[in-house]
């Protein structure tokens, strides 16, 4: 069984973020949203992953993830020219896939507890495609399943009326009929070849496709508020660490605090983590909150917040929260007079002054 992971596409409701990298790279609890995908493939035993990418953002991808052999797994990168639909990255792959079946993952995607007993249930069942699902507050924003005798019986993308609430997790797992089935279906009215259309393609030609609704969590991190919910969920299961230099300083609950990280006169309020190098100086940190590495905090309050690598952040004089912060940004109160804000601002950014 091979793995498929999508990383294309152009991230737009993560700018200005995505501008200058892809939307899988941005990290969540320091580790890029990609990692914890290909993470997921190593734990379930598949070996052979494709990564689908763009144009645009591949070179990043490929130096970030590399062969993959640090995951375990041998890592093949597939071009998709444009970003034309999730069925359209099968097919692309298809070279890559052959007559294997696969799991399919989205690779901003995160999912409570991996895929290992999802990849098992198939194999021991073997139908024809395993798609997840999870009930959620607003199918109309997603890929909507609709069951019968415990089986996938019609599928909508995006239905302004929808029958259920139960959404399409981006996680599927296919036979090679998936393939076909691709062929099949034209574009949509946005112009790509659904995953949904395709799959009802396996229903309507009397294909088995069974339904696993998911009980954990699940996070598309597209947007702000999912990375920064994405963060803390993953937080939440961290272990406690120091590994940095701590001088009058004190770590309360779940801390990481990584080699070369020196605090001083600093509190920090876990679930955190405090990346290597970071130099934190007469600060507060609070829970939920990734400090990327070598960063610069001083005197600040920083809480439930994203900090990409080499940030700076000082001298403010409320506490900074619910925030996420490129590589390299540099917030910071200046002390002439008279008092005012000052910004330099790239397109789709949001400041918020509370």
């Amino acid at each position: 069984m091979k793995g498929l992971i999508l990383s294309g596409g152009r991230g737009t409701r993560l700018r200005p973020i995505t501008h200058t990298s892809a939307k899988q790279l941005v990290p969540v609890a320091n580790q890029p949203v990609l990692f914890y995908a290909i993470a997921a493939m190593a734990e379930a035993g598949i070996e052979d992953v494709g990564i689908i990418i763009a144009p645009e953002t591949g070179d990043e991808i490929r130096a970030a993830a590399g062969d993959g052999a640090r995951f375990g797994v041998r890592l093949t990168y597939i071009v998709q020219d444009q970003p034309a639909g999730l069925a359209h990255a099968v097919l692309t792959a298809e070279p890559f896939l052959g007559d294997d079946s696969f799991v399919m993952y989205l690779g901003d995607n995160l999912l409570q507890g991996g895929i290992g007993e999802l990849v098992a249930t198939f194999r021991a069942s073997a139908p024809d495609a395993l798609i997840l699902l999870t009930p959620v507050d607003d199918p109309e924003h997603y890929g909507v399943a609709e069951l019968r005798d415990g089986r996938v019986v019609a599928l909508a993308e995006k239905p302004p009326e929808p029958k259920t609430d139960l959404a399409l997790v981006g996680v599927y797992m296919f036979t090679p009929a998936i393939h076909d089935a691709a062929r099949a279906i034209r574009p949509s009215a946005r112009g790509e070849l659904e995953i949904t259309d395709a799959i009802q393609h396996l229903v309507d030609a009397g294909h088995r496709v069974d339904p696993h609704v998911v009980r954990g969590w699940w996070k598309d991190t597209g947007r702000l508020e999912d990375m920064l919910e994405a963060n803390r969920l993953v937080l939440d299961t961290i272990d406690g660490r120091i590994e940095g230099e701590l001088v009058d300083s004190r770590c309360d609950g779940r801390v990481v605090v990584e080699a070369g990280a020196r605090l001083e006169r600093c509190t920090v309020r876990g679930p955190s983590i405090i990346g290597a190098g970071a130099r934190l100086t007469d600060c507060y940190v609070g829970p939920y909150t990734a400090i990327g590495a070598e960063c610069t905090i001083e005197r600040a309050e920083v809480e439930h917040s994203i900090l990409l690598d080499g940030c700076t952040v000082a001298d403010l004089d409320g506490r900074m929260e619910s925030s996420l912060l490129g590589r390299n940004v540099t917030i910071r109160r200046g002390d002439g007079q008279p008092r005012a804000f000052r910004f330099m601002v790239g397109d789709n950014s949001e400041i918020g002054i509370l």
